[in-house]
């Protein structure tokens, strides 16, 4: 597309507003199986295309989480840096993000779902061309804070804005794209980090946000955004533009604005609100699947991973370190594929059980080690249980909590809950990850003990708790929610 013949798609393209004249959003006559399923599939071209530009975000996410670890000695040295002073600025990130977090909601009300995102990449440069100019800590550490708060926001509306925008039939892969990426940067960034320098590496971080901000001129803003805040033309154009210009959108048009509709009266939802009888079961469920995804050891065992290899007996962890970067992207792969087939439920329930099978493995390698048993069967025992661990979670507890949450809350609440969401994801992250080396100082078993019995209670959570919203379009998991 030439730059001089560019129109902004929110606005719809000059010399097609006849489309517009006849009725939008008409009553919806009823359809067999077949013709459903032609209107929902339409044209996902447009659906595709934005859902990448949204991922380029994951994408920064990984890169803004890996970028400490391969630069450690680097950094330390051409800046003289102490342990304590690099450790801030490794951990400073998820201070960033936890107040990106808080706000995340409250700005990707107000100025929508790609103004938030926007906001993001510029706060995420900015933080990038920080840490490549920086000479001193502080420098170093409040780029990392801002790249921090970036992520923070970028965790919250990814999701979100795939799910408003994709169909029900491909919400859950689509979205499940988000995690995938943010593996996918992270390796890179680990990968990138071993042959250019920690200021080269810094600006490679630039790329996703570059992308992001021109994929931004060309897809559309959520409908279901611009429908809540009634510009109603937008709304429209939007819609037909992400379901294809020949498809069928009344019914979905039509169930959307009646969900607006039904809104309207309502007072605005504070963060105290969300604990009312009638939203309270939907936050269980999201803030819950936060806590059991942390306290299930991830951050701890993903971050040290390297040093639980050598502390089961390895000479070096390199070899365990790089199958546990390898196996993540193909099972993530897998995951998407599998989610809106076998659904949500059964893929929490297989990553929890082989979480848990993973770290009784891992804990038992410590305690034969510990026990002086069976010596030779430590090093393997350590690495098939985190080996085990960390491909059950990606397929899993990984990224099928971020699409639930993207999911289960109501419009006009979803701002205010799914800041509290991420906000405890972020939280998890920080404990889990500051309370690894004091747990593994105390008691090696104890702790892969620990979480094992997290994962255990997490499927328990998973079939008492956690509704299975395959198949069923935003409206309706909502309403069989509060049902």
């Amino acid at each position: 597309m030439a730059v001089h013949e560019y129109r902004d798609v929110e606005n719809g393209p000059d010399g097609h507003h006849h489309e517009l004249e006849k009725p939008f959003i008409q009553h919806p006559k009823s359809v067999d199986s077949d013709e459903e399923t032609t209107n929902e599939n339409g044209s996902i071209g447009m659906v595709l295309l934005s859902t990448c530009v949204a991922v380029c975000g994951s994408f920064e996410f990984g890169s803004c989480v890996g970028y400490s670890s391969p630069t450690q000695s680097a950094i330390r040295q051409d800046l003289n840096l102490s342990i304590s002073q690099f450790s801030m600025f490794g951990s400073i990130i998820t201070i960033g993000a936890m107040f990106g977090a808080i706000t995340s909601g409250k700005i990707a009300d107000f100025i929508g779902r790609k103004g938030a995102m926007r906001l993001s990449a510029v706060v995420c440069i900015t933080g990038w061309l920080a840490v490549y100019l920086s000479n001193e800590a502080w420098s170093l550490d409040v780029g990392r804070f801002c790249t921090g708060f970036g992520i923070g926001i970028f965790s919250f509306v990814v999701p979100v804005f795939i799910a408003e925008i994709a169909p029900k039939n491909l919400r859950g892969g689509l979205a499940t794209l988000n995690q995938l990426m943010i593996v996918c940067g992270s390796s890179v960034a680990y990968i990138l980090g071993t042959v250019v320098t920690w200021r080269a590496l810094a600006l490679t971080g630039l790329l996703p946000c570059i992308l992001l901000l021109v994929g931004l001129f060309f897809i559309p803003e959520s409908p279901r955004w611009l429908a809540k805040v009634g510009r109603q033309k937008e709304f429209e154009v939007a819609l037909r533009k992400l379901r294809g210009k020949n498809a069928d959108v009344s019914h979905e048009a039509a169930e959307i604005q009646a969900s607006i509709d039904g809104l309207l009266d309502l007072p605005k939802v504070r963060m105290l609100d969300l604990f009312d009888a009638k939203y309270i079961r939907p936050v269980i469920v999201g803030v819950g699947l936060m806590v059991f995804q942390q306290f299930g050891g991830i951050n701890g065992i993903g971050f040290y991973s390297t040093e639980t290899f050598v502390a089961a007996g390895f000479s070096s962890g390199k070899v365990g370190t790089i199958a546990y970067a390898i196996i993540q992207v193909p099972i993530t792969v897998l995951g998407a594929m599998l989610m809106d087939k076998s659904g949500r439920r059964p893929l929490l329930t297989v990553s929890a059980t082989g979480m848990f099978l993973g770290c009784i493995l891992t804990g038992a390698s410590f305690f034969f080690k510990g026990h002086a048993l069976l010596l030779e069967w430590v090093p393997i025992l350590a690495v098939s249980g985190v080996l085990v661990y960390i491909a059950t979670f990606s397929i899993g507890m990984g990224p099928v909590p971020w699409v639930i949450m993207s999911e289960i809350f109501p419009i006009h609440v979803k701002g205010v809950a799914g800041s509290l969401v991420v906000l405890v994801n972020w939280l998890g992250a920080w404990a889990i990850s500051y309370t690894f080396n004091l747990l593994m100082s105390w008691s090696s078993t104890g702790t892969f003990l620990m979480y094992a019995g997290f994962s255990a209670l997490t499927v328990v959570f998973v079939a008492k708790i956690v509704p299975e919203t395959k198949g069923k379009t935003l409206e309706e998991i909502q309403a069989s929610i509060n049902s």
